[in-house]
């Protein structure tokens, strides 16, 4: 979580309990819950591991360290970190699943986000171990 430091990141505690809408232009680390829509176009969405969201998710980068019930749709990348849990449907051009990792749904690569990233390093359906960690796993 420390690559959220670079810039400036707007915070939820882990006390706050949302319902509804939430949107804007800023990346975002959510430690509490939230029930509803979390809307960051350009922006990268961190699911801290206190944080419970029952939402849809739409972001350039989402990271899940806690729980996430709902659809994640992310242009760049999504991480399910080891302790982190996903139940939805993944939408993105790369995604990255630590070992540990709860995740039941779908995932679809979605390849028009990729030409505007570069490519990525570890996208498509090969397996490689691009990131540091317990042996991620890589699709």
């Amino acid at each position: 979580m420390g690559a959220t430091a670079d810039r400036s990141t707007a915070r939820l505690g882990p006390s706050l309990h949302i319902k509804g809408e939430i949107s804007g232009n800023e990346d975002l680390l959510i430690e509490g819950s939230v029930e509803g829509l979390v809307q960051l176009d350009e922006r990268k969405l961190t699911v801290g591991a206190t944080a419970k969201l029952t939402a849809d998710i739409i972001a350039r980068e989402v990271v899940v360290y806690g729980s996430v019930k709902g659809n994640l749709r992310a242009k760049d990348r999504i991480e399910i970190k080891k302790d982190g849990s996903v139940n939805g449907d993944l939408t993105t051009a790369r995604i990255m699943i630590e070992d540990g990792a709860y995740f039941k749904g779908s995932i679809e690569i979605d390849k028009s986000g990729e030409k505007e990233t570069g490519g990525g390093s570890f996208a498509k359906t090969s397996s490689s171990t691009a990131t540091a960690g317990v042996g991620p796993k890589t699709i």
